[in-house]
């Protein structure tokens, strides 16, 4: 058998929002079932750890969820664009995922569970979107591009990467590199160590994320709101003039996005860059130090000192 060499290097390719819109909203309501099941079964960890999706070779998954003595996962492999579901008694099923609708995808995740004795008991409603039909009454048909998709999962994993480059930089708390099913963007999140002041408004999930000082970073692929691919980083509780420090590379800039002040970098801009690698690192740090200097972390101590 001829297995074909690998082609190695980092490949950033354009994300246009109007051209993959579909696919992404197909794909945003597939993972929040997927999330939804991962919240109701795993475990509950601080700061809702246990609700989002992670990166992995293939695409997206849940990792392993315990239930009742029998351990299941179910991962979205976006080379097959199948979702997989599988459990430690070698029981085994793959959901093709274009031409589904979401009523169609949510019945088949619920009929594989139940077989493999894994009953589905979840809010069956879209979480925080427009669309507020539930899953099981969503049958209009829904764009799946697998294209736009292989695309999509090959640009994020390749910011996975960096993501966790990033992170292996600093030694105090920090989350692991995640899929957040709930906004659809990727995300990495450090802790100075301090309680944060209570919040007063949110719902009781921000109460709980944001109980401790955090400096956060992501890369979301555009949204109806912000129709474009950008890279963001945000601190809370948000330190009085932020905005005074400087950004790098030169593209990277101060911006408010959702009533909150944050670091920007557009995905355009970015994948021009000479070194786009370079780049995301010099803007995850700028915008690390900027935070951290004007809330008086102790930039030093949670730094790791041998890190390049």
């Amino acid at each position: 058998m001829t297995v074909s060499s690998p082609v190695i290097g980092y490949d950033f390719p354009p994300l246009p929002y109007d051209q993959w819109e579909g696919t992404k909203q197909t794909l945003h309501l597939m993972m929040q079932i997927v999330g939804k099941i991962r919240l109701k079964y795993h475990p509950k960890l601080n700061h809702w750890w246990h609700v989002p999706l992670y990166p992995s070779a293939k695409g997206f998954t849940t990792g392993r969820i315990p239930y009742n003595g029998l351990d299941f996962e179910l991962e979205f492999d976006f080379n097959r664009h199948v979702l997989e579901i599988r459990t430690c008694q070698d029981q085994h099923e793959a959901i093709p995922l274009p031409g589904l609708t979401i009523a169609a995808f949510y019945e088949q995740v619920k009929q594989t569970l139940a077989r493999f004795g894994l009953p589905v008991r979840i809010v069956a409603l879209p979480y925080d979107l427009p669309n507020t039909v539930p899953f099981a009454e969503d049958t209009q048909p829904r764009e799946y591009d697998t294209d736009a998709a292989h695309r999509y999962w090959r640009i994020t994993s390749q910011i996975a990467d960096i993501f966790a480059e990033f992170q292996g930089h600093f030694v105090g708390k920090s989350t692991p590199v995640h899929q957040f099913w709930h906004s659809f963007d990727l995300a990495l999140t450090r802790f100075s160590g301090r309680q944060a002041p209570p919040r007063t408004t949110g719902t009781r999930v921000d109460k709980e994320a944001y109980s401790h000082e955090v400096i956060s970073f992501g890369f979301w692929p555009g949204d109806p709101n912000l129709r474009e691919a950008a890279f963001y980083s945000y601190a809370y509780p948000m330190p009085d003039g932020i905005t005074a420090e400087p950004l790098s590379p030169a593209i990277a800039y101060w911006g408010e996005y959702r009533g909150s002040t944050m670091a920007l970098m557009k995905y355009a801009d970015f994948i021009r860059q000479p070194n786009p690698r370079e780049a995301l690192l010099q803007c995850l740090e700028s915008a690390y130090q900027a935070a951290a200097l004007r809330a008086d972390w102790p930039i030093e101590s949670l730094a790791r000192q041998d890190a390049v």
